[in-house]
């Protein structure tokens, strides 16, 4: 079965005929390592699901500091969501940390397939709200916890990742110094 339809199917099933229309508003586009989708400045006319490889989406505070929002690897969906459903420009960058396929849409496409197929509205909200739940449940996990349990949580949960992504890059994720995640580490 096709990546994208087997995505879909986990919430919303499709005929095949439905299929081919939702396929119609998607792009493959393959992603080299250090490639940006996304630079900040940048008008934001997609949302990206990663079909293989791994990215982040950052952004860079006036001092010049990187603070990772999110991971993202296959199954997963990525963009500067408020630049992409404001039709604004990106605050934020989407980089590949390792080379990769996405398929991509438009909102406009978005929204006329939540019109004309129920079913993808449902999948649309789905996906939404596991994200926002994602995110509140980091926000809460940076506000609450210590290093070590922020390492814990994040090998717990992206286990690949620790071995896929520098060390760096980590450390920055769980708001912890290099150093400090070295220590973790090896504990």
């Amino acid at each position: 079965m096709a990546p994208l339809r087997q995505h879909i199917e986990e919430i919303a099933p499709l005929t095949d005929a439905e299929f081919d229309q939702v396929q119609s508003f998607f792009t493959l586009k393959k992603v080299r390592k250090h490639q940006y989708l996304v630079n900040e400045g940048d008008e934001v006319k997609y949302e990206y699901l990663v079909l293989s490889g791994i990215y982040r989406v950052f952004y860079v505070d006036d001092q010049g500091k990187e603070y990772i929002v999110q991971f993202a690897k296959a199954g997963w969906w990525m963009s500067d969501y408020e630049a992409f459903f404001k039709q604004g420009k990106a605050s934020m960058f989407i980089e590949c940390l390792v080379a990769g396929e996405v398929f991509y849409a438009t909102l406009d496409a978005r929204e006329q397939l939540s019109k004309e197929l129920h079913q993808m509205e449902h999948f649309f909200r789905v996906k939404l709200t596991n994200g926002y739940v994602a995110q509140q449940q980091r926000i809460k996990l940076l506000l609450s916890s210590t290093p070590q349990q922020r390492y814990e949580a994040f090998a717990r949960l992206y286990p690949d990742l620790l071995q896929q992504v520098p060390k760096k890059l980590i450390a920055e994720y769980l708001g912890v110094s290099r150093e400090t995640l070295s220590r973790l580490y090896a504990g």
